[in-house]
């Protein structure tokens, strides 16, 4: 005997306490919604995929739930079968109450640790990949690093097999700052890519007069083997060219040490996740982010660490955080950096519901309230064991928080500063975000964009979306394929050469 497969229904109700529904597909007039035991819902306007429809009546200025949770406001009547979006749904404030460290409960480790194939560096620490990099102290030397990086494309390292590449970090600062909270942000981000153990070896470049001097900030590096760390100043080597040559020499020794390297397997306490997501839908919520969720906890029951970052896109869920936190100081740092982006916000004449983008609305996200929701589903739900600011070294095992802004570059940015030596990073709408020397793996919330944009997206999450798979089912799926890229399966975005151009630090203070 056959069983006709299962057609899910054309929406979904998310939690038993939502008035609204999520369409799987675009919905016409007159097409019957029947979801639950309640009666059928009438849809009486065409509804975009990924959009929001009434189910029940909401009165002007009721709350509308989603996630079981408030995500704002209508600001209209809202009949049974009608669009939720922008033009009836205005931002409240959460209704969520703090609780710190009430849901904390200790992660208990798996029977029998899994692990992947690393390189294990001489100061203990693992890398993914086994790059060199030329990192820029200023944007004045910033073309000269590109220079001697460029050099080292293709061919020319063919004879060293066992390197990744020669990645140039540059950037658009290191001068015309003071020295504050600004050149600090910015020494502590070099330092970690610099320290970075995907970097077998680093040579860092100057023009001389910057700000952001060289010898403070190569002090402070850990060390490294004889031959794998140098610093130039252009003006010392005299100009451009002098310093591009003796570039490209000390690069041609640190390669034939670089390439002596080789995977070995190491422990999955080695492993941290970058957490990320950009061009968010109103399917990130609802599958990616779950299933990177599940991914995480799977990762820290086997020893990894997950950073979770975007401060201004956990705005309104943070109380799901701080009510797992391991303990009330943990909860009461994270307080606190929502509460510096508050000030910072309307120091600037803005607020945090700016956010979503333009991006994430049409794709059906209407609040700030309903992205957050969303995007702390990317934390699974194991404690939250620390709390740091930006590019600070991640130092606890299991799920923490970093600060940072929400702009996908330069908070991956921050994350692979901490330490992070693989990002996986959802996406509803199609990021084709990379990141050397990190590898970086795209997770896309929904089959159709999956099939459009098969050549950049890593991981297909909509089988959620449409009934063919769990929450937990795929999260065992792209957690296995976690374990692959750690231990070396190249990236699409590898594949397709991406992310010499995405390290862009955060900038704060006056540039003067």
């Amino acid at each position: 005997m056959t069983t006709e497969p299962h057609t899910p229904a054309p929406a979904l109700q998310l939690s038993a306490l939502d008035n609204v529904a999520v369409a799987r597909q675009a919905l016409v007039p007159g097409q019957a919604l029947a979801l639950g035991a309640g009666p059928a819902v009438l849809v009486r306007e065409p509804i975009a995929s990924g959009h929001k429809v009434a189910l029940q009546p909401i009165a002007k200025g009721q709350p509308v739930y989603k996630y079981g949770q408030r995500i704002g406001l209508a600001s209209a009547d809202i009949a049974p079968g009608q669009h939720v979006h922008v033009h009836n749904l205005a931002m409240a404030g959460s209704e969520g109450t703090q609780q710190p460290g009430q849901g904390y409960v200790p992660t208990v480790p798996a029977e029998q640790a899994l692990g992947f194939d690393g390189y294990l560096r001489p100061d203990g620490r693992v890398g993914t990949r086994n790059y060199l990099g030329v990192i820029a102290s200023v944007n004045c030397s910033a073309t000269v690093c590109r220079h001697i990086a460029d050099a080292f494309k293709g061919e020319a390292l063919a004879a060293y097999p066992h390197v990744d590449g020669v990645v140039a970090i540059t950037h658009g600062s290191g001068c015309g700052m003071g020295d504050g909270e600004g050149l600090a942000l910015l020494q502590r981000t070099l330092r970690g890519y610099a320290n970075h153990p995907n970097f077998a070896g680093v040579l860092v470049i100057g023009l001389g007069c910057e700000v952001n001097q060289i010898a403070p900030l190569v002090s402070e590096l850990a060390a490294r083997p004889a031959g794998l760390l140098a610093s130039l100043t252009i003006q010392d080597e005299g100009g451009t060219r002098e310093t591009i040559a003796a570039g490209k020499a000390l690069l041609h020794t640190m390669l034939q040490q670089a390439n002596q390297a080789r995977r070995q397997r190491v422990p999955l306490s080695h492993l941290t996740v970058g957490l990320q997501c950009g061009g968010s839908d109103g399917y990130s919520g609802i599958s990616a982010n779950p299933v990177l969720g599940a991914a995480v906890d799977l990762l820290v029951r086997h020893g990894g660490r997950a950073i979770l970052s975007e401060t201004p896109e956990i705005y309104g869920a943070e109380h799901l955080l701080t009510h797992r936190a391991a303990s009330p100081e943990v909860a009461q740092r994270l307080m606190q950096r929502v509460a510096w982006w508050e000030r910072y916000a309307a120091l600037h004449g803005g607020d945090l519901n700016n956010n979503p983008s333009p991006g994430n609305k049409a794709g059906g996200i209407t609040t700030i309230l309903e992205k957050s929701l969303g995007a702390v589903a990317k934390a699974g739900s194991t404690g939250l064991m620390e709390v740091l600011e930006y590019a600070q070294p991640v130092q606890a095992q299991g799920l923490v928080f970093m600060d940072t802004p929400g702009y996908d570059p330069v908070s991956a940015t921050g994350q692979v500063a901490g330490g992070a030596n693989l990002i996986c990073f959802t996406t509803g709408r199609g990021s084709t975000y990379g990141c050397k020397p990190t590898p970086s793996l795209k997770l896309a919330s929904n089959t159709p964009m999956f099939q459009r944009m098969v050549l950049d997206m890593d991981f297909d999450c909509g089988g959620v979306v449409d009934g063919r798979q769990t929450v937990l089912e795929a999260g065992q799926q792209l957690f296995a394929l976690m374990l692959a890229t750690a231990s070396g399966q190249r990236s699409k975005s590898e594949d397709n050469g991406l992310g010499d151009n995405e390290f862009l630090p955060w900038q704060l203070g006056a540039v003067m």
